[in-house]
């Protein structure tokens, strides 16, 4: 039997093929189940009738009144035509303004015929107006239109005539035709956790009778989210885990011992050797490792990455380490074979900048197993690139390659490498358990010795003779500094300063010292040089744009100035504030900014003051900004997309979920039991679902 649910969204009343066309084109919506999963994203309360004689301040909220419209006149041509309605409830009278669909808008209504019109008053004129109000029909009553939902609506929707109404009426017609709903969740899970039935939920979830009743359905919609897709992860994961041929690493021999016992630059933290422990615990299974390592700026990832490599060298095979840029290839090359010269490991660079000549040799050797550690750019993913038995591969900084760049490193051997990929950016615990659900993770949660948190000072405007003081006395030191500016030229619209202009201040400021400079528009050689002379130390001040965010190591620097520093979301200057404090000096990061700035800004630049640690601030940027900001983790990076969970605010939902999603995999690892096959048929419609909800407003 057909489910109603699968119905073309064009049957439906009020909608018709040309309106479903726009549904589809703009929000995905195809069948009845798109609409019923179509949900609300905040709620009205529609419970009070106001009186225009009542309207009074600057800014009203949104409110309902009833009355009548007195008149409806089109006034202004062309382009500038509107129409114009007074509106009367007896108390007073408003302007209501439309600017689209004029004559559509002209024809429905009425004069000395009731509504209820809800929408933001505003003054204009000396008078009361409405522009757009959502307008209930004929006869309608306060108590009929209470608590409505606000749906999400794309503005070319809006602009041909769709409302929060429009779905509102759609959602109940669909309800009000089924007899009943199928569940979509086994009901020995709706059982164990108290869950709302599926058809009760989406009755509510639309029409909410209390705000209690609409909070368990918001659960039970969440949850069920939640878990599909936690299932799918941890399915995945399991298979990977049970069918991914990997090297068997069992051996810890003289590479590694000779290293750890006679040339470890500084003691390990604790939490670099339970890292370790990860590591190798993976390497002796026999499945190729898959583990993501997170840890601050600072925290010694490469150290751990290193000591792993020489794992994957003691065991007969070779190492790879791959870095998104030139210099921070560079800069781990440079680290790396001077830690390891002592033991005769061959470490070689190749970047696109190499030689001929160097790449011949680099070529030959992996080819003949003679060259042991290889380190750089993309270009190790070339096809002319061949390992002789490529063994362990080290992604740093992940997020900067895709997939297929991913993949062909690891695909240049027969049996698949162990993976190693690095991030220093903290990634949310919730983002963790979803978006990179599918890897281990491990944590560096630990400082090495000797290493002084950067002092965070927030400062404005009026305060830069005072900064510029200070940035004296860190060159007058021998020290080095940073300034970072969000744009590079001056915008008239954009009240920033530009590097442009900072670069001519700095320059004539201290004169006594060089700068550089380094932004996005430069030619990758240039750029490279540019930052190459502040990497040497031939030049004292380096002006830039973000470009400097990942990749670059000078010990030297302590002071690193970001203005207009409330353009910039936290995670992006917590990875700005981690350029300063690699050396044994104290370091500064100064934000500055304009005094006047909104509330939620200024919270956010005081909380980067008061710590230093990347995971606080990427649960704060995460709960701040949502998590389609974080790393690029847009909804894309999901197995189907979210509706109605949010991954920055429902954190103990996601573990709820991923906990059942366990237990259920455990019971059950091949969902053939009956609740089993009722939960593969429902996660395999989630994911055929897909929408773009970038569109939406």
């Amino acid at each position: 039997m057909a489910d109603i649910l699968d119905t073309d969204i064009k049957f439906l009343k009020g909608i018709g093929p040309k309106r479903a066309e726009l549904l589809e084109k703009n929000l995905g919506i195809r069948t009845y189940r798109d609409m019923l999963y179509h949900f609300p994203t905040s709620y009205v309360d529609r419970s009070t009738v106001w009186r225009i004689a009542d309207f009074a301040g600057s800014d009203m909220p949104s409110v309902q009144v009833k009355g009548r419209f007195v008149s409806l006149t089109v006034q202004g041509e062309g382009a500038r035509a509107r129409l114009v309605g007074l509106f009367s409830d007896g108390s007073g009278v408003m302007e209501v303004v439309w600017f689209k669909r004029i004559r559509a808008m002209r024809e429905h209504y009425l004069t000395s015929t009731d509504y209820v019109v809800f929408g933001k008053p505003t003054q204009f004129n000396g008078r009361w107006s409405m522009v757009h109000p959502e307008v209930d029909p004929p006869g309608a009553t306060a108590a009929q239109i209470e608590s409505r939902g606000v749906y999400p609506l794309t503005e070319q929707l809006r602009n041909r005539g769709f409302s929060s109404r429009t779905f509102s009426v759609a959602a109940q017609d669909i309800l009000s035709a089924m007899r009943s709903v199928d569940e979509t969740l086994p009901p020995s899970i709706i059982a164990s956790l108290g869950l709302m039935g599926l058809g009760e939920a989406l009755r509510v979830i639309h029409n909410p009778p209390t705000p209690a009743q609409l909070e368990r359905a918001r659960l039970r919609m969440k949850f069920e989210e939640l878990f599909y897709l936690q299932l799918d992860i941890q399915s995945r994961s399991r298979h990977r885990h049970a069918a991914t041929q990997g090297f068997y690493f069992p051996r810890i021999g003289q590479y590694f011992n000779t290293f750890y016992s006679e040339f470890l630059p500084f003691p390990l933290t604790g939490a670099q050797k339970r890292v370790i422990r990860e590591i190798r615990a993976d390497m002796a299974t026999g499945r190729q490792m898959n583990r993501l390592l997170q840890g601050d700026v600072g925290s010694g990832k490469t150290l751990v990455a290193l000591l792993t490599m020489l794992i994957a060298l003691d065991n007969g095979t070779q190492a790879c380490l791959m870095a998104p840029t030139e210099i921070l290839a560079t800069q781990h090359y440079e680290t790396i074979s001077q830690l390891v010269a002592p033991l005769g490991i061959n470490v070689k660079l190749l970047t696109g900048s190499t030689r001929k000549k160097a790449r011949d040799v680099i070529h030959t050797q992996l080819q003949d197993g003679s060259l042991h550690i290889l380190i750089g750019t993309h270009a190790v993913i070339e096809d002319k690139v061949k390992f002789k038995n490529l063994g362990f591969i080290v992604i740093d900084e992940q997020h900067r390659f895709g997939v297929a760049q991913r993949a062909r490193l690891w695909g240049k051997n027969s049996i698949l490498p162990h993976v190693l990929v690095m991030t220093a950016t903290p990634i949310p615990r919730t983002l963790a358990m979803t978006v990179y659900g599918d890897l281990d993770v491990s944590v560096i949660d630990e400082l090495p010795p000797g290493r002084k948190p950067v002092q965070t000072l927030l400062r404005y405007d009026e305060d830069r003779f005072a900064t510029y003081q200070g940035i004296g006395r860190q060159l007058r030191l021998g020290r080095q500094v940073y300034i970072v500016y969000p744009l590079i030229d001056e915008n008239e619209k954009l009240d920033l300063r530009s590097l442009e202009e900072g670069y001519d201040t700095i320059r004539e400021t201290f004169r006594d010292y060089r700068v550089a400079y380094v932004h996005g528009r430069m030619k990758p050689e240039e750029k490279d040089y540019q930052m190459g002379l502040f990497a040497s130390g031939e030049t004292h001040i380096l002006v830039s744009t973000t470009v400097i965010e990942v990749g670059v190591n000078v010990p030297n620097a302590t002071t690193m100035v970001i203005e207009n520093a409330e353009r910039f979301g936290l995670s992006q200057l917590h990875q700005l504030r981690g350029r300063v404090g690699r050396g044994g000096e104290q370091s500064y990061c100064v934000l500055m900014t304009k005094r006047n700035i909104a509330r939620d800004t200024r919270k956010r630049l005081e909380l980067m003051t008061r710590t230093t640690d990347g995971f606080v601030i990427a649960e704060a940027d995460m709960q701040m900004r949502g998590p389609g900001d974080i790393e690029g983790t847009q909804q894309s990076g999901l197995p189907f997309s979210l509706n109605i969970a949010n991954l920055a605010t429902d954190g103990q939902i996601v573990q709820m979920a991923r906990d059942k999603a366990v237990e259920v995999l455990d019971a059950d690892p091949l969902l053939a039991t009956s609740e089993g096959v009722l939960m593969r048929r429902q996660l395999s419609r989630l994911i055929s679902r897909t929408r773009d909800w970038s569109r939406i407003s």
